[in-house]
């Protein structure tokens, strides 16, 4: 029998454990550097970004061409930087926005980084849906959705709004280590009750 989804939260709580909140902020700026590069550049990137610069002011105020130097490591650091900078003016002004409606219109900042700060910087159920979350829950037969909106849409009914806060970060672990693009099957737990037709037995 295939493993529901709520079983699977569980399972992977029991392996993996819960994250920990960080400032809202710094987790805004560190998902928009981890756009189309790996996590280990946005921490770099992040890092050197906010050793330097504290706050949405300082970020506002910096020069482009250090922020670029700053963030080079997460790829795209042009657009990045631009986005970084526009981002931390309006924050500067206005706050740092805490629901998803305020954080959505932000310069360039889509569902699943708003969402992303809510969970992590918040504390707030959402359920960021990146690549992780995306394909682990078609390929678990979850959902059978083709956008990450939908996705999102598709799990936020199935799964207990108590445990929203939970899918993203233990997909995300889950993903890195054995259900990646070239799934680990034959290293997985779940491997009996996966529905997944191509399991790679190696």
């Amino acid at each position: 029998m295939a493993i529901t989804v709520d079983e699977f939260i569980e399972d992977l709580k029991k392996r993996y454990g819960v994250f920990t909140r960080r400032d809202p902020f710094e987790v805004l700026i560190f998902t928009v550097l981890s756009q189309r590069t790996k996590d280990a550049n946005s921490y770099k990137a992040s890092e050197q970004l906010f050793s330097r610069y504290n706050t949405p002011e300082e970020i506002a105020d910096a020069p482009l061409k250090e922020i670029e130097k700053l963030i080079k490591p997460a790829g795209f650091y042009r657009v990045k930087a631009n986005r970084i900078k526009e981002i931390a003016r309006v924050i500067s002004k206005t706050g740092m926005p805490t629901d998803l409606g305020d954080l959505l219109r932000l310069p360039g900042v889509g569902r699943k980084t708003a969402n992303c700060v809510l969970v992590y910087g918040y504390g707030e159920p959402a359920i960021p849906v990146d690549i992780h979350v995306h394909r682990i829950s078609n390929r678990l037969g979850f959902v059978h959705t083709r956008t990450p909106e939908e996705t999102e849409r598709e799990l936020m009914k199935i799964i207990p709004k108590d445990k929203w806060i939970l899918v993203n970060s233990l997909l995300v672990r889950f993903g890195q280590e054995i259900c990646g693009a070239r799934p680990k099957c034959w290293m997985c737990p779940l491997i009996d009750r996966c529905p997944y037709p191509d399991k790679k037995l190696k």
